[in-house]
């Protein structure tokens, strides 16, 4: 298939695709460089519960959370200089 861009930058994705992966119009897309490709990624409900556990076990969470706890000390240090 090919697809032309836009003078805006703008590119028209297939129905059929559109169709095939669930794309809307309001479907957010994730565009990747892949060194000599670019690769479009539908963020869909689809794709997010297909993701839902990947991160099991990687210490994501305790990240996360460490990262809330900072933030809400920034928050507590900028309130009381108010």
């Amino acid at each position: 298939m090919e697809a032309y861009i836009t003078t805006k930058g703008q590119i028209v994705i297939p129905v059929e695709l559109r169709r095939k992966y669930g794309i809307t119009t309001k479907t957010k897309i994730m565009i990747m460089d892949k060194g000599d490709e670019i690769v479009l990624r539908p963020i869909t409900d689809q794709y997010l519960r297909k993701l839902q556990g990947s991160l099991k076990g990687t210490g994501a969470l305790e990240f996360l959370a460490e990262e809330r706890r900072k933030d809400k000390e920034r928050e507590n240090v900028k309130a009381s200089r108010a």
